[in-house]
């Protein structure tokens, strides 16, 4: 019976190999057009970001955590980790990190959210999204950056569509788990107030909602930092540079000081996003 299997092996691969085949050579000119635009976005975010001088951004940064959390303590540690990644000689490697992060997250939230919602209203078509999802998050990632190494080339455009496919369940499944959770008795209110479908999403279910958005989005921007060293084996600039140099030489050195700056931006961004939550639970 297993010889028989065996023998009888499903072509898999082999149907997957010639998909990616067929798709570049009769859709090459569809992916250079997306790897030109997302790489002019990312390289004009990286160029605009590179412009400010360093301390001018921290300055910045401090300024922007003290006018949305109104935490001295956060500012100052935005202000010293920042000054920590500049001492340690890698802040161009860190702007041309969030210039990636950001640009996976943009492209995660403008799919991720609409797609949420449809789902929430929709139930079929969350049963549909679900397995994809599911094989979303747990497929290794090194198996989607082949065709997408093969069909956009090096550089950082693979790296960043592998990071989206990684990240967007996560504001997918939020976006759904906060729209299907908008108690009833709103819904009621809205439409006895005359409310359109268009105006009960807007002003009922979205700033309901909002909450378990936004913890889709920060899941979504610490995934896409998880991201950061295996979109650098592809040709992607930023700090998991340094860590794979570092892995190939046996630096332990530089291998530490870039993780560590991986870990501060990590934790800097975490804590950004996620404290303006207490702040509207102690206004109540």
């Amino acid at each position: 019976m297993l010889d028989w299997l065996t023998n009888h092996k499903i072509p898999l691969g082999v149907w997957l190999r010639d998909l990616v085949n067929g798709l570049t050579s009769h859709a090459q000119g569809f992916f250079d057009t997306i790897s030109l635009v997302l790489g002019a976005l990312i390289d004009g975010l990286t160029a605009g970001l590179s412009l400010i001088p360093p301390l001018v951004f921290i300055a910045l940064v401090a300024a922007g955590t003290w006018l949305l959390h109104r935490s001295i303590g956060l500012a100052l540690f935005a202000v010293f980790s920042l000054l920590l990644i500049v001492n340690l000689g890698y802040w161009t490697e860190t702007i041309q990190t969030l210039s990636l992060v950001f640009c996976a997250t943009l492209v995660c939230v403008l799919i991720g959210v609409p797609l949420g919602v449809v789902a929430a209203h929709r139930p079929w078509v969350y049963t549909a999204l679900r397995p994809f999802l599911d094989l979303m998050q747990t497929i290794p990632t090194f198996v989607y950056l082949i065709p997408t190494l093969v069909l956009f080339g090096l550089g950082a455009v693979p790296g960043l569509i592998s990071t989206v496919i990684f990240a967007l369940p996560a504001p997918i499944r939020l976006t759904y788990l906060g729209i299907s959770a908008v108690p009833s008795a709103l819904h009621e209110a809205g439409s006895a107030f005359g409310a359109t479908k268009r105006q009960l999403l807007y002003k009922v279910e979205l700033p309901h909602a909002l909450p378990t958005i936004m913890a889709g989005v920060t899941q979504c921007i610490m995934l896409s930092l998880s991201m950061v060293v295996i979109a650098a084996l592809v040709g992607a600039d930023g700090l998991g540079k340094p860590v794979v140099r570092a892995l190939n030489t046996v630096n332990i050195g530089m291998g530490f000081e870039a993780g560590l700056a991986i870990v501060i931006l990590a934790i800097l961004l975490d804590r950004i996003c996620k404290a303006p939550e207490p702040r509207r639970a102690k206004g109540r």
